[in-house]
């Protein structure tokens, strides 16, 4: 157990192992602490864990690209001696299918070029060579099983799509949080497994530590609150959601894993497919599987929990949903009569855009509203968190004259604020798990 912690970093997801990796590197003394008893076994568990480029903000798409360079040097970033396991990033590319919702991706592809991030603009031809088992017709908007014009095409046709080809994945993202807690601990940071904080202490205006179910006190001058879809929680026992015009949430989801069909091996030659058309997502997965994600079209009801603990683990006809629109774009695919998948919790906030930030509690800050689409930004953004907290720390108001960071690999300036606790909702996000 660490004695006199200088920063207590709540969570041990990959945002929070991250924050302590690059905390502990910066000469901080971290304890890091989490109700699970593994690392990585809350909501970072059950992520896609994909990594991709492509945002509707300038911000999120330098965040994104930047973040990508970390996840392709793995071993590097990370230091760890040679025999330790480490998560694999499989570079399979993106392709993203142009549509009215999005724009038919203007806005992403200015990013891109401002930025010099690859990216290809691909004809339907082009689509089906990389994937001959899709069909091209729309089913523009996106509808239920229920509808009685489920499955309807429009008459319309998906006109293409840009494809980014240093997209990919992260094979298993649990193992990515150890490996950053194990990277963290050759700098010193410290971890506590299967404890709960029910309190956080203060004195006046300023954080002093934790309080554990068990009674126990720590203290530490720094409090950082990296609890995932526990994070509401955690800033409601620290007094600061007067002030935040943007509020985090625990969102169940239901994310789908089918065969790949027939004849084609979606694992080895698939690709990630985000299709607002029939407003889903895909990866390949192990096993020659496909996993399905939604897009939160306004169809799909939102399933919002009172807390991180109490919630419905069973797959509900959202799978089923899922599974039969994917069907859509992919006919011969066949439907398991067993659902398999992953059933979790999203940290989702007002305008799906995380807060990276300071708060009313000298000392106190939190990385919050990350989940969905976040996990490939997590070394990038516990670099910026641990420059934030520094800056703060060294007596900077954030809030009145917000942080500048830069981009280590790409060298773009960072307006810290645009992760501001107190932003205005941000119009050009997504509203989704696109964010």
């Amino acid at each position: 157990m660490a004695s006199n912690p200088d920063a207590i970093i709540i969570g041990t997801g990959v945002i929070g192992t991250a924050t302590a990796f690059e905390m502990a590197k910066a000469g901080w003394k971290t304890l890091s602490l989490d109700r699970n008893t593994q690392v990585g076994h809350g909501s970072t568990a059950g992520s896609c864990a994909i990594i991709r480029m492509h945002y509707s903000t300038f911000d999120g798409t330098a965040f994104a690209w930047e973040g990508y360079h970390y996840w392709r040097d793995w071993k590097d970033y990370l230091g760890l001696p040679d025999g330790h396991e480490l998560a694999q990033f499989k570079e399979c590319g993106c392709l993203v299918m142009k549509t009215e919702v999005n724009g038919h991706l203007k806005k992403h592809i200015e990013n891109s070029a401002a930025l010099s991030c690859p990216h290809e603009e691909w004809g339907p031809d082009d689509i089906t060579a990389k994937l001959p088992v899709y069909e091209l017709e729309s089913f523009l908007p996106p509808k239920r099983m229920d509808d009685p014009e489920f499955g309807q095409p429009n008459g319309q046709m998906v006109r293409g799509g840009v494809f980014w080809p240093n997209a990919g994945y992260v094979t298993d993202p649990a193992l990515s949080s150890q490996n950053l807690a194990e990277a963290a601990k050759l700098h010193g940071a410290e971890f506590r497994l299967g404890v709960e904080v029910v309190e956080i202490l203060r004195d006046g205006d300023r954080v002093t530590g934790v309080r554990l179910a068990s009674g126990e006190e720590i203290h530490a001058d720094v409090v950082v609150n990296v609890a995932g879809p526990g994070s509401s929680i955690i800033n409601e026992m620290a007094g600061v959601t007067g002030e935040m015009t943007i509020k985090t949430r625990p969102l169940r989801q239901e994310v789908v894993h089918v065969p790949s069909p027939a004849g084609f091996d979606f694992e080895a030659n698939g690709t990630i497919v985000s299709d607002s058309d029939i407003s889903l997502y895909c990866r390949p997965e192990q096993g020659n599987h496909i996993l399905i994600g939604s897009e939160d079209p306004e169809c799909d009801p939102h399933y919002w929990t009172e807390n991180d603990k109490e919630y419905d683990r069973n797959f509900t006809d959202q799978w089923t949903t899922q599974a039969m629109r994917y069907a859509q774009r992919v006919p011969s695919l066949g439907i398991p009569s067993n659902t398999r998948g992953v059933v979790d919790l999203y940290d989702a906030s007002t305008d799906w855009i995380p807060i990276y930030d300071k708060t009313s509690l000298a000392g106190y800050y939190m990385a919050c509203g990350s989940s969905g689409n976040q996990y490939k930004n997590a070394p990038i953004a516990g670099k910026m968190m641990a420059a934030l907290i520094r800056y703060c720390e060294d007596g900077n108001d954030h809030d009145e004259t917000p942080l500048t960071f830069k981009l280590p690999y790409t060298g773009h300036d960072i307006d810290v604020g645009f992760y501001s606790r107190k932003r205005p909702i941000n119009e050009e996000s997504s509203f989704s798990v696109l964010g």
